[in-house]
Parts: C-alpha cells; structure tokens; sequence
C-alpha cells in the first residue's frame, strides 16, 4: 500500500474527452492532463478542441485535440485512433458530449417547447447525441481497454436523471412559459441505465463503469434563476466551474479502484432534500 495521493496519479495513462470544448470538458481535459494522463480533446467543434490541448501543452501537459461526431461510428473509431497513434494507449473514455439546453444569458429564448408540441425530430436528435454518442464513443475506445487489459468509463449524467426537472425554475413574471425539454430528463435516466450495463457486462475483464452527475454549475446565469436554484440546494448555491473535478478524478484513478457501476452525485445536497 503507497501513499494515498499515489492512487491519483494518471502517469502512463491516456484519456479521451467526448465534448471536451465544453463547460466542463475543458475542466476534465485538464484535470487529467495535471494527473498525468495523455488526453485527446474530442469536440464537433475541431478548432475549439485543439484550442483547449494546445492550451494544456503550453502549460506543460500532454494533449491533442480533433474532432468527433459521436452520432458516427466511423468518426467515433478515428477518434480512438487519435489516442492510439498520440499516446500508444487508452485507459479512460470520459462521455462529456451532450445536447443541454442551456438556460445561461448566451442561450435565452430557446425553451418554448411544450411537451405537447415537442418536435420528433428535435427528440430523435438528443437520442442519438446523448444516448447513441456514448454507446459508440464506449464501442470504439473498449477495444483498445480490452487489449491492453484493463479501462475506465466515466459517463456523466445530471440531477436530472436522477429527479424530474423544477419547471418553476424557468419561469419569469410577465413572459411565456419556459421549459427543461422532455429528452434531458430522459436520455440522463438513459445515461444510467447504459452505465451499469458497461458495468456489468465487462465484469471480470478489469474495465470499470461509473457515472458522475453534477449539480448545477453557475455559467453567467440570470440573479434570478441563481437565486431560485440556489434555494433548492442544502449548501445555497451553485458549483463553481472547478468543483466536479476531484470527482472526475477520483472515478478516473485507482482511488476508485473497487467501485464500478455506481453514480457519483455531486450536486450540492440538491438530491438529498
């Protein structure tokens, strides 16, 4: 038995980030890359996810960026390729792609869906971002975990799977209704399901599945919106953007060597009411 932050450390390893131009794929990219690891920053967006590894090179850490449509099983295989032929390796998928209907001040005025009129394609699309994406991103980096004998998924969920949105977050005096679309809560339910099924079926083979689910993390939302979601958490706020990411390392280490198939709430208590 060695020192305990030794558990932490992600040297010799590589990881792959799904939406890692993101909110809080940049968090995870970086975080690993601090711990140790190779990281491939994945994105649709190609030229925000080479931003964020040349960002982590000129600090001293090991990244590239591409991008990755996780609807495409061809896209999703270069991806892993990516890794193989940057490091040698891969050990740790993190699932961070994902369609989020924001409700910060850069995304207003897109929530008008009620669910009676909630267009089919619109659904169709989040399926196959949220719960497709992940089942081929885990397709495609499985192989080269299963060779190398050992892996981690980590597939990040929300409170939202766990509980049914508070629409009454989203309403303003005086405006038309606003709402959480019916695919969030859904697929994030989804995204667990499909987690303890990794979890289980790659027993015995070294490769562990977790989910983490993060609170709400404060993005220039509105004071109102902020003040309404911080009075639904035991701690009275939001997360700040660093604070899922001592989870996320945590699930990507062998500190979490003995837990597969478990879901990492961090959500300031928001659950727990």
């Amino acid at each position: 038995m060695g020192h305990i932050l030794e558990k932490f450390n992600l040297q010799g390893q590589a990881a792959i980030v799904t939406g890692g131009a993101g909110l809080l794929g940049k968090q995870f990219c970086r975080t690993l890359a601090e711990a140790g690891a190779g990281v491939v920053a994945a994105d649709l967006d190609e030229s925000a996810a080479r931003r964020v590894a040349e960002e982590i090179s000129a600090a001293g850490y090991r990244a590239v960026g591409t991008g990755v449509d996780v609807t495409d099983p061809v896209s999703t295989q270069a991806m892993a390729d990516v890794a193989m032929q940057a490091f040698g390796c891969l050990d740790i998928l993190v699932c961070s792609a994902a369609m989020d209907p924001k409700f910060d001040q850069k995304h207003a005025g897109q929530h008008r869906n009620t669910f009676e009129d909630y267009p089919l394609d619109a659904w169709k699309q989040a399926l196959d971002v949220n719960l497709t994406g992940i089942f081929l991103s885990v397709q495609a980096a499985v192989k080269p975990m299963l060779a190398r004998g050992h892996g981690v998924i980590i597939n990040i969920c929300s409170t939202y799977g766990l509980v049914g949105p508070d629409q009454r977050l989203y309403e303003r005096p005086g405006e038309l209704p606003r709402y959480k679309p019916v695919f969030y809560s859904v697929t994030k339910a989804g995204v667990l399901g499909l987690t303890r099924y990794l979890a289980t079926y790659y027993a015995g083979k070294n490769i562990r599945a977790n989910a983490l689910t993060p609170g709400g993390i404060f993005n220039e939302h509105d004071e109102v919106f902020t003040r309404n979601y911080s009075s639904r958490t035991v701690l009275g706020r939001m997360a700040n953007l660093d604070e899922m990411n001592g989870a996320l390392l945590y699930l990507a280490s062998n500190a979490s060597s003995y837990m597969t198939g478990g879901n990492l709430v961090v959500d300031g208590g928001w659950t727990a009411w």
